[in-house]
């Protein structure tokens, strides 16, 4: 039971991050492009929602899921997996603040656009939340395990005469 909480937890991670991919890259197509010569490029919360959802996908969740199983236990380390949770919930924190402050400062409203908006910052602050539950769990975790090595647990081989 223990191990199958941060597992769920990673796969509702990988989930909400497949969904905003598509959302994030949608919002980027829709606001970036020229027209008549002029080109315009998406405003910067929205790059930063979609940079934030590559960024979970492939050095986030690939190292957080794969190393512990795949690594040999040097490369595999408890302060890595802190940081890299933390990191990322920092990013998405920062990600659907600057999306729904950025959202907020619009009174007009085209299409569905501004319901993918209002739909990114939700699940943007659902991952958000995600992983900063993880970051608890792996911070639990480092504490637990901080003063253990693998050479703490061996015993020294004595003789005895």
């Amino acid at each position: 039971m223990h191990d199958l909480i941060p597992l769920v937890l990673r796969a509702l991670q990988l989930l909400f991050a497949i969904i905003l991919l598509g959302m994030a890259g949608w919002l980027v197509s829709i606001t970036s492009g020229s027209y008549f010569g002029y080109s315009y490029n998406s405003p910067s919360p929205i790059s930063f929602m979609l940079f934030t959802t590559i960024w979970t996908i492939f050095p986030a969740l690939t190292y957080l899921v794969l190393a512990p199983r795949f690594l040999p236990l040097s490369a595999n380390n408890k302060i890595i997996h802190l940081v890299m949770d933390a990191i990322t919930a920092l990013f998405w924190f920062a990600g659907f603040i600057a999306l729904a402050a950025w959202y907020g400062d619009h009174d007009y409203c085209l299409g569905n656009f501004c319901g993918v908006v209002v739909a990114t910052c939700v699940f943007g602050a659902f991952e958000w939340l995600l992983f900063t539950a993880t970051t608890v769990l792996s911070a639990l975790d480092w504490n637990r395990t901080r003063g253990n090595s693998s050479a703490a647990k061996t015993a020294p081989e004595t003789t005895v005469v």
